[in-house]
C-alpha cells in the first residue's frame, strides 16, 4: 500500500516539474500581453473611414464573446458614414443631372 502511495506522490511529482518546465519554455501562448481591465482595442479614426479601417477593427474580448458597446459603436460609425456617403452621391448625381439638363436646354 505504501509502495503505490510513494508511486502516486512522485508522478504527482514529476507532472507538476513537468508542466512548470512547460509553463516557463512556452508561456501562455500569447503574442501580445492582455490589455489593461477598461483598455479597448478598438480604433476608428474621426471622420473618413475607409475599407481598410473596418478591415482593421479589433474588439476586447469578453466572457460570451465581444464586448457589445465596442461593436455597436463600430456599427453606429460604419452606418453614420455609409449614410453621409450615401448622401453626398445624392446630391452629386442630382448635381449632374442639372447640369445635363442645363446642357441639353
Amino acid at each position: 500500500m505504501t509502495t503505490a502511495l510513494i508511486y502516486l506522490v512522485v508522478m504527482v511529482a514529476v507532472a507538476a516539474v513537468v508542466f512548470l518546465l512547460a509553463s516557463a519554455v512556452f508561456g501562455r501562448g500569447e503574442e501580445l500581453a492582455p490589455l489593461p481591465p477598461g483598455a479597448s482595442p478598438t480604433r476608428l479614426p474621426p471622420t473618413d473611414l475607409t475599407g481598410s479601417d473596418v478591415r482593421t477593427v479589433r474588439f476586447q474580448q469578453a466572457l460570451r464573446g465581444y464586448r457589445m458597446s465596442e461593436v455597436d459603436w463600430v456599427l453606429d460609425r460604419v452606418a453614420d458614414e455609409l449614410d453621409q456617403l450615401r448622401e453626398r452621391i445624392s446630391e452629386l448625381e442630382g448635381e449632374l443631372a442639372e447640369t445635363r439638363a442645363g446642357r441639353e436646354g
